[in-house]
């Protein structure tokens, strides 16, 4: 059988300690495998974020979705994946990206570097932090996030898990994905780890998740958004997810087959709604390894 699917959800809501630690535990009860948070300024910190997460819930693990590395200095950095690693004994992965949003660099006073640079930045954070961590009892697993070359090849060196955005930039201009370009994203990233002993699991966030009997009404709403795009290709777009529980289902199912992504992150206003397709794919898999079928 293919690797079973895990599911994340990406807290990017802030909110005070009763109501935080409530919707840790509605997650855990969703079964939801990773609760996350990112890195993002007027969001969640990530790692008190963590723990206080840890507390409230048995089960998940917990990481970051993904941590900025112009944020972070490596040695400081290391200081607090160990840290939030022992508290949370072992639940903890760890998730970096070159960071994108200019303004939230000019915010904080980090230069905005162009992409090239952010890279190497990233790069360097990595192999600083992954050495700083060698000896620690909890070594957290590594994602890597981001769609071009050199982040891909980065994540193939170097990453537990390979985070797919589905979203592709071009001077500050965000485009979502389709199936032939996240195809090519994929198998550059094959490419690249085509020497690795073991494979990494493969990440994607679905930026739209609607359950809904209506996917033509649905997708009605986010066609001023893609205005080059017909409602058929936008109900293709790997990253959207529309429809009844089971049509998600076998969606995801389905790109399990395609693109060999087993983990799957949603953001968390979407947490309520995409329980009931995280238990359906749990039942399906469940008669699929009793060989029952679908």
């Amino acid at each position: 059988m293919d690797r079973p699917l895990r599911f994340g959800v990406n807290m990017v809501t802030p909110a005070g300690g009763g109501e935080w630690c409530a919707r840790c535990e509605r997650a855990e009860e969703l079964g939801f495998d990773v609760i996350n948070v990112p890195d993002h300024l007027g969001m969640p910190a990530p790692f008190p974020a963590l723990v206080a997460a840890a507390a409230a819930t048995r089960r998940p693990r917990l990481g970051t979705f993904v941590l900025n590395a112009a944020f972070w200095n490596p040695v400081l950095l290391a200081r607090e994946i160990a840290t939030t690693a022992a508290l949370t004994e072992g639940r903890l992965e760890i998730g970096l990206g070159t960071g994108y949003v200019r303004e939230e660099h000019e915010r904080a006073g980090i230069e905005f570097l162009p992409p090239g640079r952010r890279v190497d930045r990233l790069r360097r954070t990595v192999e600083e932090v992954t050495g700083l961590l060698a000896g620690e009892e909890y070594r957290p697993p590594l994602l890597i996030g981001g769609n071009g070359d050199r982040v891909l090849r980065l994540a193939a060196e170097h990453a537990d898990i390979a985070a797919f955005a589905g979203v592709r930039q071009q001077d500050g201009v965000f485009t979502l994905c389709s199936p032939a370009e996240l195809d090519e994203r994929v198998a550059a990233y094959h490419r690249f780890a085509a020497g690795r002993a073991a494979p990494a699991e493969l990440n994607l966030l679905l930026q739209i998740v609607q359950v809904t009997d209506d996917r033509a009404g649905a997708v009605k709403e986010l066609m001023p958004y893609v205005p080059q795009l017909t409602e058929a290709q936008v109900l293709e777009l790997p990253v959207v997810a529309v429809g009844t529980v089971e049509e998600i289902a076998d969606q995801l199912l389905g790109q399990r087959e395609r693109y060999g992504f087993t983990y799957f992150t949603v953001l968390d206003p979407a947490m309520e709604a995409f329980g009931p397709v995280v238990a359906e794919v749990r039942e399906r898999e469940r008669r699929a390894r009793e060989g029952g079928g679908r």
